[in-house]
């Protein structure tokens, strides 16, 4: 999350919307590395949609308080799982043009996280695709960062790359220069599970904006993210 205008979905991947990434041969829960736990965990939701909302109270996030949102598991293969993020928008204005009407969505945001590499050298980037409502990608697109690390069987911290930090120079967006995202899972059929997506930055300990979302009860998939 970098802006909270309008902005979109993720790119026309050739992906098996609604698939599983089986675990690898003779991999259990007891033996599999930090990472393949990881993405086995990520890919159990593959098809599903679950609901949340705003998980952290920085000031800064104040109009992200009280929306309804959901995490829809849109397109998943092998190597990529995209994620769409649906915002509902402020309420309409009060009056009698309000009553009875549904509020907006933003389907503007997908989460696309990708695997490369094999064995202790597997590492996981995290990329966000922004999209007008008309399929058009946003200034801002496309921006994240590659796990430094194995990480966790539960969580991956995604550093800003150096394409990010072009980009958001480029579009004067300079406190996003150090941003850290993070995505935390737990895998489907965990008691009390979650799914979370998380904002930090390295040159600002005060900044957290994390959403989280109940993964143990699934909710009916939304319309697809804008532009795909």
């Amino acid at each position: 999350m970098t802006r909270s205008h309008t902005m979109p979905a993720s790119i026309a991947l050739t992906l098996l919307a609604g698939g599983t990434t089986p675990a690898p041969p003779g991999d259990t829960p007891a033996t599999a590395s930090p990472q393949q736990a990881f993405w086995q965990a990520l890919s159990s939701h593959c098809g599903k949609a679950y609901a949340g909302g705003l998980a952290s109270d920085d000031a800064r996030d104040a109009d992200w308080a009280g929306k309804r949102m959901v995490a829809h598991w849109a397109a998943c293969d092998e190597a990529r799982v995209a994620i769409a993020f649906h915002v509902e928008e402020t309420p309409p204005s009060s009056g009698s043009e309000a009553v009875g009407r549904e509020n907006p969505w933003n389907r503007s945001r997908t989460w696309i996280v990708t695997r490369h590499g094999a064995g202790a050298e597997t590492r996981f980037t995290l990329k966000h695709d922004h999209r007008h409502d008309d399929g058009e990608a946003d200034a801002v697109t496309f921006y994240g960062g590659t796990s430094a690390d194995a990480g966790s069987a539960r969580a991956q911290d995604f550093p800003v790359d150096a394409e990010s930090v072009a980009l958001f120079t480029r579009e004067g967006l300079n406190a996003s220069l150090t941003n850290v995202w993070r995505v935390a899972v737990d895998p489907a059929g965990s008691k009390d599970a979650r799914f979370a997506y998380q904002l930090t930055r390295r040159n600002d300990p005060t900044r957290r904006f994390r959403v989280e979302f109940d993964t143990t009860k699934a909710v009916a998939p939304p319309p697809p993210a804008w532009g795909w």
